[in-house]
């Protein structure tokens, strides 16, 4: 049903897109399940060598494009058994072609960097430089910006069916903020795609931050634990999270493209849920004929929902640490 339906929604959205590629983002989250003994054996635990999670929980990885934010892949599986990068994986097929994906710093997995590439037709990637990662310098692109390669380990080659022994990419370091970034990405042509913009570019990622924040705190009101208490159930439930949010968010694109100069990202989701979950709740209850007149009304509402400009970061990200009133418990030992 989700694969049908971002199909048809992906088919029936305009979206926007910078030097005729797709804007996508790739990040993974973490959800936690009831603590059962089916979910515990299903799913298993994120742990270190101090203490382990309290509740069994499921590691997923989506695909976003991010100016509307519709999500085109999910997947998911067992936080202790698979990796983000493995996840990612099973979302190439889903990559349209003509794209340019945005990865968080943790997908910096060469073999899949090629893979992604190598799938389709300008199948671009953009993530920032690991810290100390080795690479040669082929030529120089200009101020700022190399050609470079990157040397795979043998367990990447072994691993990654079909990877060389180097990736080529191009990495481009600007200042910002008094910090140099570095970001590499497989758009190694630097007319098509100027430095300036693509560093800038990067910010987008955090769209799908925003994608998750959306789904946990919003459309699941801040409930920090799934309902069902067995696997099949919770997987069940994902899907239903995830095809809820994609018609929302379908909603949501309708109503931002009706109206001038706005993009879906810039309309809230928190008031827009609230209001189409009232309308289209409405429905099934109304005769076929006043269909359009309900669709009109919610077109209508759309200036209402957007968003004043988004403010530049003031203060650092980062966050107190809270005073624990109780010690915490040790976990338990077999």
């Amino acid at each position: 049903m989700f694969e049908k339906t971002q199909r048809l929604w992906f088919e029936k959205t305009p979206l926007s897109h910078w030097n005729g590629l797709t804007l996508m983002a790739v990040d993974g989250t973490v959800w936690r399940t009831p603590d059962t003994p089916e979910n515990d054996a299903a799913f298993g635990r994120t742990a270190n060598i101090n203490k382990c999670s309290e509740w069994p929980q499921v590691r997923m990885v989506c695909q976003m494009e991010v100016t509307s934010h519709l999500l085109s892949a999910v997947a998911f599986d067992s936080v202790s058994a698979v990796g983000e990068a493995d996840l990612a994986a099973q979302l190439i097929p889903q990559t349209p072609d003509h794209s340019l994906t945005l990865f968080d710093k943790g997908f910096y997995a060469l073999g899949l960097l090629h893979a992604w590439h190598s799938a389709g037709t300008e199948r671009h990637w953009m993530l920032p430089l690991r810290k100390g990662a080795q690479y040669r310098v082929v030529r120089s692109l200009g101020a700022g910006q190399e050609l470079v390669e990157l040397q795979l380990s043998p367990q990447a080659k072994k691993k990654w069916q079909g990877a060389g022994d180097t990736l080529t990419a191009r990495l481009i370091s600007k200042e910002l903020n008094g910090k140099t970034v570095q970001i590499l990405t497989s758009m190694c042509d630097p007319l098509r795609y100027p430095k300036a913009d693509v560093v800038d570019l990067y910010s987008h990622r955090w769209e799908i931050e925003h994608g998750f924040r959306e789904m946990k705190q919003h459309l699941l009101n801040n409930e920090l634990t799934l309902r069902s208490k067995k696997p099949e159930l919770v997987r069940q439930e994902l899907w239903g999270v995830v095809l809820a949010y994609n018609l929302l968010r379908f909603m949501m694109a309708q109503m931002a493209y009706s109206l001038k100069g706005v993009e879906p990202y810039q309309m809230s989701f928190k008031q827009s849920a609230l209001y189409l979950r009232s309308h289209l709740s409405l429905l099934p209850g109304i005769s076929p004929g006043k269909i359009p007149r309900i669709m009109e009304e919610i077109m209508a509402m759309a200036p209402g929902l957007v968003l004043p400009e988004r403010r530049v970061r003031h203060y650092p990200r980062a966050v107190k640490k809270k005073p624990q009133r109780y010690p915490l418990r040790p976990p338990l030992r077999s």
